[in-house]
């Protein structure tokens, strides 16, 4: 089996920063691009960022300038670094990602639990 676990999540006043950590395990032969997504109360799930297996990224326009994307292929664990929060980014933060699994033949979408991340003062 494949799992994605979130952490790092938690309550932060705005202007404030915080660091979530998504680390991959399990049956894995590969990971291809991963991401991070987030769904607030009442609204759809949407895109925050996407990472390549290379490390090229891309940022919801909201995103951009105020997170980072990163990852460590050798800890198989995606990073997303939130600077200067704002009420509005309070959500369930989900990570996404393509893994090929030894008994797969083609790569398949994973999903993590959610992390409740809260701004407010």
């Amino acid at each position: 089996q494949v799992q994605l676990v979130e952490s790092g999540g938690g309550l932060v006043q705005p202007g404030g920063s915080l660091r979530l950590s998504c680390a991959a395990s399990g049956s894995i032969f590969s990971i291809n691009a991963m991401a991070w997504y987030r769904q607030a109360p009442g609204k759809q799930r949407e895109l925050v960022a996407t990472i390549s297996s290379v490390g090229t990224t891309n940022y919801a326009d909201s995103m951009k300038g105020r997170f980072t994307i990163s990852r460590d292929n050798g800890k198989k664990t995606v990073y997303l670094q939130m600077n200067s929060l704002k009420p509005e980014d309070t959500a369930v933060y989900y990570c996404n990602a393509a893994i090929k699994s030894w008994s797969r033949a083609r790569p398949e979408d994973y999903w993590g639990q959610g992390t409740q991340v809260t701004v407010s003062s």
